[in-house]
Formats: C-alpha cells, sequence, structure tokens
C-alpha cells in the first residue's frame, strides 16, 4: 500500500477522519504522496475504530522509514480523537476535503461529496473554497439510505452499480424521504418492475434528492469531483452525469479525501512532534454529563486517558469541566478554556 519504493522517508504525516459509519486514515510522506491508507467502519465506537485503522497504518508505515511528526483529524468525531492523539490540526470537513481534492485535482469548480449518513457540496472557483451546504437531518439522500434498500429488496449494495448500468428504463422511485421511498420501492417491486430497473431508480432518486437539496442554488460548474464511499457506486455516477450534463470524475482515494486533506493541512501547519502508535494501548474513556452549575445547562464531555482528564468541550466558562470532573470524581482539568 503507497508509493514508498525503498528509498528512505524522514517525515510522515498522519491524517484521520471519524464518521458515524466509516473512520478513515492515511499517512502522507513529506511530498504529499500516499503511504498507508485505512477504511474501517466505526461501528457506533470511535475510539476502537480509530485504534484499528492505527494498527492498519502502522503495519503499512513499517519499514519505509517513516516517522509520523504530526496528526490532523476532521469528521464529527475530530475533536474527540484530536485530543486522544494529541493532534496538531482538528479541522472541519468542509476544509479538510477541499485541501485533499484540490492537491488531486487543481482545477476542479465543484465537489459532490455523499457519506454514509451525510452528504455535502463544496463550491470552489480558482482554487478557494467559496460556498458549500450539507444536507439536513434526513439521511433520503445518503448511502444509509441506499443500504437500507439494497437490504429489502436483496442485492448486495456493492453490486448496485452494474444492476444499474443494466437498465433501460429506470423506475421511478419517490426519494425524498426515505419512508415513503421504501413503501414506493415495495408497490414498484409488486407490480412487476424489473431489479435492475428499480435499482436504477434509486440511484436517480438519491442524485434528485441531493441535488435538489444539498445543490439547491448553487452553480454546479465542471470539472465536477464525486467522493465518499457512494462515489464507488458507477450507477450513481451515472446518475449525476445525466443529471448535470457533465463528466463526474471520482478518485481513487476519494473515499479517503477528508482524511487526506487533513494530513495535508497537518503537514502545513507547522507544528511537529514525535507520535507513537502505543497510543492504540492506552485506556480512554469519554463521560458526558450537564453541568448544572447555572441556567445554562451546558452539556460537558470529558476525555479520560487511564482515568485522568485528558481533555474536554461543551462548557461555557472555564468553570464547567472542573465542576463535572469534580462531582465524578477524576483528576482536575488542565485544560481551563471554555468552548
Amino acid at each position: 500500500m503507497g508509493s514508498w519504493k525503498g528509498e528512505r522517508v524522514s517525515k510522515a504525516y498522519l491524517g484521520v477522519d471519524v464518521g458515524s459509519i466509516s473512520t478513515k486514515a492515511v499517512a502522507l510522506d513529506s511530498g504529499g504522496e500516499v503511504l498507508a491508507r485505512s477504511y474501517l467502519w466505526t461501528e457506533g465506537n470511535p475510539v476502537r475504530a480509530v485504534k484499528n485503522v492505527l494498527a492498519e497504518v502502522e503495519e503499512q508505515v513499517d519499514g519505509t522509514g517513516a516517522e509520523i511528526v504530526a496528526v490532523g483529524t476532521t469528521g464529527s468525531a475530530r475533536q474527540l480523537t484530536g485530543a486522544i492523539l494529541g493532534a496538531q490540526v482538528v479541522k472541519n470537513e468542509i476544509t479538510s476535503h477541499a485541501v485533499g481534492t484540490l492537491s488531486r485535482h487543481s482545477d476542479v469548480q465543484t465537489i459532490f461529496e455523499i457519506g454514509g449518513q451525510d452528504s455535502k457540496i463544496i463550491i470552489v472557483r480558482d482554487g478557494v473554497p467559496v460556498d458549500y451546504a450539507m444536507n439536513t437531518l434526513c439521511a433520503a439522500g445518503t448511502g444509509s439510505f441506499l443500504s437500507s434498500q439494497a437490504r429489502r429488496i436483496g442485492v448486495p449494495v456493492e453490486e448496485f452499480g452494474e444492476y444499474a448500468l443494466r437498465s433501460k428504463r429506470a423506475t421511478k422511485i419517490a426519494g425524498r424521504c426515505t419512508v415513503f421511498a421504501e413503501s414506493d420501492l415495495v408497490h414498484k417491486a409488486q407490480i412487476g418492475h424489473a431489479v435492475e430497473d428499480i435499482i436504477a431508480g434509486l440511484c436517480n432518486a438519491i442524485v434528485g434528492n441531493y441535488l435538489n437539496n444539498v445543490g439547491k442554488g448553487k452553480e454546479i460548474l465542471a470539472p465536477i469531483v464525486f467522493q465518499g464511499g457512494v462515489s464507488k457506486n458507477v450507477g450513481v455516477v451515472h446518475a449525476f452525469e445525466q443529471a448535470t450534463g457533465h463528466e463526474v470524475m471520482v478518485d481513487e482515494d476519494g473515499h479517503l479525501m477528508g482524511s487526506l486533506g487533513v494530513a495535508l493541512v497537518a503537514r502545513d501547519s507547522g507544528g511537529e512532534a514525535p507520535f507513537s502508535f502505543a497510543v492504540r494501548d492506552v485506556a480512554f474513556e469519554t463521560v458526558g454529563e450537564e453541568c448544572g452549575g447555572c441556567p445554562n445547562e451546558c452539556e460537558v464531555v470529558l476525555v479520560l486517558r487511564e482515568g485522568e482528564v485528558l481533555d474536554g468541550w461543551g462548557n461555557r466558562c472555564p468553570r464547567g469541566m472542573e465542576r463535572v470532573a469534580e462531582r465524578l470524581g477524576v483528576s482536575k482539568v488542565t485544560v481551563t478554556s471554555a468552548g
């Protein structure tokens, strides 16, 4: 895995992207080439998932002569992961995906991203992100939508693409809502629509939902790059091309672009410190509890490392984390900034 061909690499940079469905990690050399990559399911336990991707990255980096000197984290669990790994950089998904994509496709103007439970669009002009949008709470336009329908019709979601491309007349599926889509799918199957036509219809539905929700009001210009786990579904790629009238590019590392981008941000941050994969052997615990010290009722989250407070957030004043730590009977918080 990676581009190392025998030369010694002195410095490497780790990017970790922890989402609700999947956890991704890449290690880059100083030139931005991938030394290691990992993609695993989060399975509701981000701490365990991070340790598992670290194990895969360590195995791939071992023997290259590379030493991780900076770490960046992104994704919905970026704060937690950043605290655990002692990250130099903690960045939002928009920045991370934009940086990663621009490193591979410098002329990109529109970035489509569809993950397991969220989706986003990033508008880029002259190499600078100028606008973005993310999906609402509904998951109808995400990977989990396709996965749930795949289970219903008994076709592995990994095979959706080839089924969709065989279709001659895609079934029209109501894709605005998962509940309505399931009802519509069952009805269409019962009246005799072919499986490949239903699957093509589902691919069209997810694209229609995305463009009418996330992409509403956005100027979609080529070149277009599509990323996230759903980008590996050629049926959805084809549906995007039909809907936009443009070629839609999919990078081989498109599902890792957030982690790749935040690794590049960590590289360019200027902050370096030796990183040890031994962090995998450390016991971490998270505790969430309301402070209760004032009417704000801040929900404070503490990260404990072997019983001692490593970091925390959610408080609006410095006293918040102190109060929760005292109530839990753990060592005093050394991080006193609010937020």
